[in-house]
């Protein structure tokens, strides 16, 4: 048996990499994203993202967990504290569990967040069908 290589360590200047847009299918309101690691051998991935004021991400489930700090604004996610879900303000940290459904993630003034995927995120139709699943090799060719 061979020992396998290790994987490279990886630092990236933020301000290098062009903004770009976020898939009109999965999002509303012109939300841009740099993706900036992935991550094959947990499957993880992790990207930033600008969020205009009035811009949503459409319904989804966190197949895996997730990590974000959100950095500028506010996020109103499973629509937030006043239809039982959480509003957070920046500077703010937030867990996503497994399986973890998004009807909703608002914005309702310009906001900026990172975001690490460990593991994919499913945009669905409300009754639950995939449009589709975003793995962390998807998330790098969409953003290609």
């Amino acid at each position: 048996m061979k020992i396998k290589d290790k994987i490279e360590e990886e630092a990236i200047q933020i301000d290098d990499i062009p903004w770009k847009a976020f898939p009109d299918a999965l999002s509303k309101g012109g939300i841009r994203w740099k993706f900036l690691h992935a991550s094959p051998e947990m499957g993880s991935w992790a990207a930033i993202f600008d969020c205009p004021a009035g811009s949503s991400f459409n319904t989804h489930f966190h197949i895996g967990p997730g990590e974000y700090l959100l950095t500028k604004g506010r996020m109103d996610v499973r629509g937030g504290i006043e239809h039982g879900g959480d509003t957070v303000m920046a500077p703010a940290y937030g867990y996503e569990s497994a399986n973890a459904r998004h009807d909703k993630t608002y914005f309702p003034v310009d906001s900026e967040f990172y975001m690490t995927f460990l593991g994919p995120l499913s945009f669905i139709k409300d009754d639950g069908t995939p449009i589709v699943v975003v793995t962390w090799d998807e998330a790098q060719r969409a953003y290609l």
